[in-house]
């Protein structure tokens, strides 16, 4: 029995063993066993035990020695998919650490369809048998035989449509073995076209565009792609996503809001000749699957994508472009917290490849780079083919007021008549989805809030509905108030879209009207559709949230009316004036990007304020000296580090419990300051209390590594959990 143990120990010594991460919350990778005849390279797809289930995981590393070959489980098997790239392990490794996350909590949105990791069911179709037997040939089987006479099969029911027959005729020649079933290719996905003919390019942007193509040969760069808005700043990256084609690589653009792609995504088959592929959250989970798996193959030239396309496996990745780089959207908040654009740069470094980032207002942090000679800075200071830039003015609310109970100023309204008068159109921006923001019961007082959530309700009128905006929560309008009983006392307060669209529709009866939102356009398809709507002249006034005020092109749009211009300057927020900055010249930017002269009104109580001041003045430069010395006084970034910690759970008292506790245990060193517990403004969100410790540091401190050294000690219980956010973003 002693030898037959030795001789088991000594097969199981002699085999090769990896170390194996899996998509979940471990730090730890797991070391398993080669079994004979399988030879797994880093980075493959592997399914392998784990406790009594069994899971998929990626080849991490070489295993570990250490550890007696005897206490190790052997890999079950290898999927037929591409191994991750290397450069996509280290990546995962990167942002792991940075974000104080398991590795394997990382790799989950890299292995994001699991579907993908195993070969597709292709689907059945129907071509003529090799030698099929004599039939009475009637005139629909005739034009089937004929459709099918280049050899390609065809789906039944494509193929029926194609001969003009019903599927009757096609199931009969099947059941009659003249046509025979197939396995069908999966069809190869578009082909852009690099060596496309481009545009003429202005000599400012053929300069720009040859900077751009030569960083492509360069190896890992970054540049700042800074143009105001129409200045052609798409045009320009084209030319270099169209050398990485030529050159036979792989190109990822990231873009804030998926809304944003549909005229881009006409514009690129223009230039290329076929659609790129995208990578979305409103992508069915086939689609999903295909661009997956034809990105890591490396049969996806182009992808088009919001922010986890940075995780998709390109084996061949030649460049990234981060179109309105400026934008928030681009950080995630939920589970791994994590910034786009940040990334983007990483992902580049790792790749050794060029990253370009694009916008019209520049994020400080990038402002600054540039500046500094961190990044490449290429300008594009004029608008494409003669146009300027339009006049913007203020509208003082506190001189020009609305009637009672409207939100538009005389001023703003008559230069809407004027150019309705002239057969053009208006946009008008308001960052408030629904009806009203708030609504309340004129008799008792009583606020409509949210009972999972520290927020008010919204009043969705064209739904019928209140909505929390945070969590989903839906409920019906009451007809009487839910605290005192009053009937029919319930009003809004406050402005969204829809209230401004129903005084829009008062004032101009005739006029056609579409709005705008989140809510309103439920798809790609829905956002196709109203572009095409606006292009084509038959909207006259657009009522619309910030998911309008960028990135299109309207070459009848003439004037912006921004309605409540000073909405995003109240609260704690450090950015909250270079948000403001940039989100007024964005939609201002809409106005007069063609032929015709444009102007924006900005209505405001502040028109003295610094930013509207700026906005006015189209001082960016001026705007960001002030903003960069305001921030370098308070070591805010880019100038100091911070990061937020929230700590939540179901339970009250165990959240402010745990929060104090991790107070108490808070390193102490120079050059940080931790400050909290506090409870969060949003202090129940998703039915979960919550508190927040901000950490705020030097530059010079390695943020992660002294937050990871603070909570490794840390047990907490109860269902409480922390959230690390590395370089917040919003402070709610």
């Amino acid at each position: 029995m002693r030898n037959s143990v030795t001789e088991t120990q000594r097969h199981f010594e002699a085999r090769e063993r990896v170390g194996v991460l899996l998509p979940i919350a471990v730090p730890q990778v797991y070391d398993y066993i080669v079994p004979d005849g399988l030879s797994v390279p880093m980075g493959a797809f592997v399914d392998v035990p784990l406790g009594s289930r069994h899971a998929i995981g990626v080849v991490w590393r070489d295993g570990d020695d250490a550890i007696e070959a005897s206490r190790l489980r052997a890999i079950r098997a290898q999927l037929a998919a591409p191994p991750l790239p290397d450069s996509v392990r280290r990546f995962v490794d990167w942002v792991a650490s940075y974000t104080v996350q398991p590795a394997g909590t990382v790799l989950r949105m890299a292995m994001s369809v699991p579907a993908a990791l195993r070969p597709a069911a292709l689907p059945q179709g129907v071509m003529l048998a090799p030698n099929p037997p004599a039939i009475r040939a009637t005139a629909t089987r005739r034009r089937v035989i004929e459709a099918l006479a280049d050899g390609r099969p065809r789906a039944p029911v494509a193929l029926a449509a194609e001969a003009g027959v019903g599927p009757a005729v096609v199931r009969g020649l099947v059941d009659l073995d003249v046509l025979t079933w197939v396995t069908m290719p999966e069809p190869p996905p578009p082909a852009p076209d690099g060596r496309r003919p481009g545009p003429t390019l202005s000599p400012d942007q053929d300069a720009a565009a040859g900077t751009l193509v030569d960083a492509v040969a360069d190896g890992f760069s970054v540049t700042l792609l800074d143009g105001v808005a129409g200045s052609g700043k798409t045009e320009v990256y084209f030319e270099a996503v169209a050398e990485v084609l030529r050159r036979g690589g792989q190109v990822l653009v990231l873009v804030p809001e998926i809304a944003l792609t549909q005229q881009w995504l006409a514009r690129f088959k223009d230039r290329f000749g076929a659609p790129p592929a995208e990578w979305h959250s409103d992508l069915g989970q086939a689609e999903r699957r295909r661009t997956w798996r034809a990105v890591a193959e490396g049969r996806a030239p182009v992808v088009v994508g919001a922010r986890s396309a940075l995780f998709l496996p390109f084996p061949n990745l030649g460049l990234i472009v981060v179109d309105e780089e400026h934008d928030t959207s681009f950080k995630q908040e939920d589970g791994v917290a994590y910034h786009a654009r940040d990334m983007a740069v990483v992902r580049g470094r790792v790749g050794a490849l060029p990253v370009v980032l694009v916008s019209a207002t520049p994020a400080l942090e990038t402002h600054v780079n540039a500046r500094d000679g961190r990044y490449r800075w290429v300008r594009l200071p004029t608008r494409h083919g003669g146009a300027t830039m339009p006049a913007i003015s203020t509208v003082d609310l506190r001189r020009d007021r609305p009637p009672a109970g409207g939100f538009i100023a005389p001023g703003l309204r008559d230069a809407i008549s004027r150019t309705l008068g002239d057969g053009l159109q208006t946009l008008l921006f308001l960052n408030r989805r629904g009806y009203a923001p708030l609504t309340l019961c004129r008799a008792c007082g009583h606020r409509m809030r949210c009972p999972q959530c520290t927020a008010w309700l919204v009043e969705h009128r064209l739904i019928g509905r209140l909505v929390c905006h945070h969590c989903g929560i839906g409920q019906p309008m009451p007809r009487v108030c839910p605290a005192c009983e009053a009937e029919g006392s319930l009003s809004p307060c406050g402005p969204g879209v829809e209230r401004l669209a129903e005084e829009v529709a008062a004032l101009w009866p005739t006029a056609r009207l579409a709005i705008a939102t989140s809510d309103t356009l439920s798809g790609p398809a829905a956002v196709a559709e109203l572009v095409e709507r606006i292009e084509n002249g038959h909207v006259d006034i657009i009522i619309g949230t910030q998911i309008i005020a960028k990135g299109y092109h309207f070459p009848m749009l003439t004037t912006v009316g921004v309605i409540d211009a000073d909405l995003g300057l109240s609260g704690g927020d450090p950015r909250a004036a270079e948000r403001t900055f940039q989100v007024l010249t964005q939609v201002a930017g809409r106005a007069g990007r063609a032929e015709r002269p444009g102007r924006a009104l900005v209505q405001t109580t502040l028109p003295e304020h610094p930013v509207m001041a700026a906005v006015v003045a189209g001082d960016r430069m001026g705007f960001l000296a002030a903003e960069e010395e305001a921030r370098r006084d308070a070591m805010m970034p880019p100038f100091g580090r911070l990061a937020a910690l929230i700590v939540s759970g179901r339970d009250e008292a165990h959240v402010a419990e745990a929060a104090r506790h991790l107070a108490r245990q808070a390193p102490e060193r120079p050059g940080v300051r931790i400050l909290g517990p506090a409870p969060a403004p949003l202090a129940l969100l998703r039915g979960r209390h919550r508190q927040r410790l901000l950490v705020h540091a030097e530059r010079s401190i390695r943020v992660p590594d002294l937050i990871r050294a603070w909570l490794r000690p840390i047990r907490l219980t109860g269902g409480v959990r922390v959230q690390v956010d590395i370089d917040p973003i919003s402070f709610l």
